[in-house]
């Protein structure tokens, strides 16, 4: 088992803790440098933690537990519309993202009102190509409650955000719901909107370390992390990306920034202790830019499949 991490610290000295990572037989899921000060999310077998902790003490950086780190989140508005985009959803994804989260948004086609918002099958299989779902909508709780059918059908976990407090059973479909996040015409920065989106960012870590515990009686047949890795390792073509995180993480399996039709064979050929990927995972193309899905299968599903 691995624990996701972040530490930040100055550039300087940095190369020591990223060797420590790999001696440790740990991974860099992400890594971003801003100025003078590093940012890395990283995933080190748990037993090992103390001796990332004891290099981040001597290197005067801080290290803190990333729940979010190797998942990707969708974030979801109705439409891409500045009367539903901005600017809660812009600062929802800004925010999560200081606490390792990997997140995307997403505008629904048809959302330009209660009475005709709609959502298409391919953009219910874009979303649940996620880790998990987290719905941005508006201030009135009827509009609020009469579009639980955007969501009701999705297979991934689903957390719904709104301005009023409405209590969960009433929301069909969803695992979760924050209020205090309505349409609000300005940036998220005052008192009350802080704490609720620090509620957001706890029922998303709670929601993906219950996936996780589910997981665990059925795990992937290898982490999503080692095949990240061994992509990076054994495609070049990963080093022309110029996307942020061309091998993004996944709880189950990682998106590939490479054309499908292009790369598919060389990805399904990357080998990973003696076995091919595509012995491995299910291979197939994304709804996002015709990119690559990899998702890792399980015992049960080999099982499934061999039936």
């Amino acid at each position: 088992m691995y624990e996701s991490l972040t530490f930040t610290g100055g550039v300087h000295k940095s190369e020591e803790i990223k060797e420590l990572i790999e001696d440790l037989g740990g991974f860099i899921l992400q890594e971003s440098i801003q100025q003078m000060e590093l940012v890395l999310n990283l995933a080190v077998p748990i037993e090992d933690v103390d001796k990332i902790e004891e290099k981040s003490n001597e290197l005067l950086g801080t290290l803190a537990v990333a729940p979010m780190a190797g998942s990707e989140i969708a974030i979801i508005s109705p439409t891409l519309a500045r009367h539903h985009l901005p600017h809660a959803a812009c600062d929802i994804s800004e925010y999560l993202r200081e606490f390792g989260a990997k997140d995307n948004m997403i505008g629904l086609a048809r959302g330009d009102g209660k009475g005709t918002s709609g959502i298409t099958e391919e953009e219910k299989s874009l979303i649940e190509e996620h880790d998990i779902a987290v719905f941005v909508l508006g201030s009135f709780e009827n509009c609020i409650k009469e579009k639980a059918f955007l969501y009701d059908d999705i297979d991934i976990p689903v957390i719904v955000t709104g301005a009023p407090d409405i209590p969960l059973e009433e929301l069909p479909g969803a695992d979760a719901y924050v209020g205090g996040l309505g349409r609000i015409p300005r940036r998220l920065r005052r008192g009350p909107d802080i704490r609720a989106l620090d509620n957001l960012v706890e029922t998303i870590e709670k929601v993906l370390s219950d996936k996780k515990r589910e997981m665990t009686l059925d795990a992937p047949l290898v982490p999503s992390i080692v095949v990240k890795n061994a992509i990076e390792n054994q495609v070049d073509e990963i080093k022309n990306v110029i996307s942020p995180t061309p091998v993004t993480s996944q709880l189950d399996g990682v998106r590939v920034k490479l054309n499908y039709d292009k790369y598919v064979d060389l990805i399904a050929n990357v080998v990973i202790d003696g076995k091919k990927l595509s012995e491995l995972a299910e291979i197939k193309k994304s709804f996002m830019y015709d990119y690559i899905l990899v998702k890792i299968n399980s015992e049960s599903s080999l099982v499934e499949n061999s039936n």
